[in-house]
């Protein structure tokens, strides 16, 4: 274990052009939707095209750009490869009938609401199938609070056995079946089940290809968000845990909310903050900062809303926030990072020119 700190930006992320799913998620309350809409504008300078997509109930997506997204993907304001949409994690499973090729006269619904739990998963199955033959470079989850996206991860585990143990029956009960549905149903039956079990096994298939992809460091990784508190920070560890279990690349904090000592003034109010969040910070930093990067984004007086704000905060994500900085200089700073990123590719331009 090395005993330098690794570097207290998401860099990392933007660097590693192989990454397609990057689930951003925590605590209820800590800015994960401030967060995942910032990397995803960051993303969107490298990547050819980005795809943002809140799984949360409780959607912000739309307060956060100031702009109405819905289920299907809407190209953000003021970009050309930015695009968001709101899901719905528990839709009427009647809507999953009009999955391609798996229309069957409610047979989604039944089997829906025959394994506990299952119904959920299969709508995420169905999000992973549309997202899939969109072709975006990559993909940004603004998830549910902790408990949910556990959950949300444990989908495709969950369907994948579900699905496995109803192929089983079907294998081990396929001669009785087909005799009973004879009985019942006339001729063409032993067709119908044979539809069914396609249609099943085609979903296990799409299920199976992303539980591969989600346990792959190279295509999918996890940013945990979290601000300077005690709930905070053991949710945050349970979280990394979890992560761990289910085989999910998780390198990167974000402690938001964070107010630094220079911006307190005479308030005994922000001072006492201050102190209490240093405590937790030293925590964060002694826990984590030799195996994650660790990045702390500042408490602003205003929110942050709109595209402009988001723009001017995401460069915190990139290059650490300076503890002076005002609203105005932070949109300095983003001006003078796309300097440096411009600069970075004319480079490269010319490289390939004088190859």
């Amino acid at each position: 274990m090395s005993d330098v700190a690794l570097e207290p930006t998401l860099q990392n992320v933007l660097d590693q052009e192989s990454l397609k799913w990057i689930f951003v998620g925590g605590k209820g309350g800590v800015g994960k939707t401030t967060t995942s809409c910032s990397l995803a504008i960051q993303l969107a300078q490298h990547r050819e095209s980005v795809l943002l997509i809140s799984t949360d109930p409780a959607h912000n997506l739309s307060d956060a750009f100031r702009q109405k997204f819905t289920k299907s993907p809407t190209q953000v304001n003021g970009f050309d490869n930015l695009f968001a949409m709101e899901v719905d994690p528990n839709p009427d499973m009647s809507e999953l009938e009009t999955m391609e090729g798996l229309d069957d006269g409610g047979f989604l619904a039944d089997l829906g609401s025959s394994i506990p739990g299952i119904d959920e998963a299969m709508s995420f199955a169905e999000v992973m199938k549309r997202v899939q033959s969109m072709s975006y470079s990559c993909v940004v989850f603004d998830t549910a609070p902790t408990g949910h996206t556990l959950r949300l991860l444990q989908f495709p585990t969950t369907l994948e056995k579900g699905l496995g143990k109803l192929l089983n029956l079907k294998d081990s009960f396929g001669g009785l079946l087909s005799t009973a549905s004879s009985l019942f149903s006339g001729a063409g039956s032993d067709d119908m089940i044979a539809g069914m079990t396609e249609k099943v096994e085609k979903l296990k298939e799409i299920v199976e290809e992303a539980n591969a992809q989600f346990k792959n460091a190279d295509l999918t990784t996890f940013v945990c968000v979290c601000i300077p508190e005690f709930l905070s920070l053991y949710e945050t560890e349970r979280l990394v845990q979890e992560l761990a279990k289910f085989s999910i690349d998780s390198r990167n904090i974000v402690v938001n909310q964070v107010i630094f000592p220079q911006e307190v003034g005479s308030s005994r109010l922000l001072q006492a903050r201050v102190k209490m969040q240093q405590k937790y910070l030293d925590q964060f930093d002694e826990l984590y900062s030799e195996d994650f990067h660790v990045v702390t984004m500042p408490l602003l007086e205003e929110e942050v809303r709109g595209v402009e704000s988001l723009k001017a905060f995401s460069a915190n994500l990139i290059v650490p926030y300076e503890r002076h900085m005002g609203v105005k200089d932070m949109g300095q700073a983003v001006i003078e990072n796309e300097i440096i990123q411009l600069e970075e590719r004319l480079a490269e331009l010319k490289a390939k020119l004088s190859g």
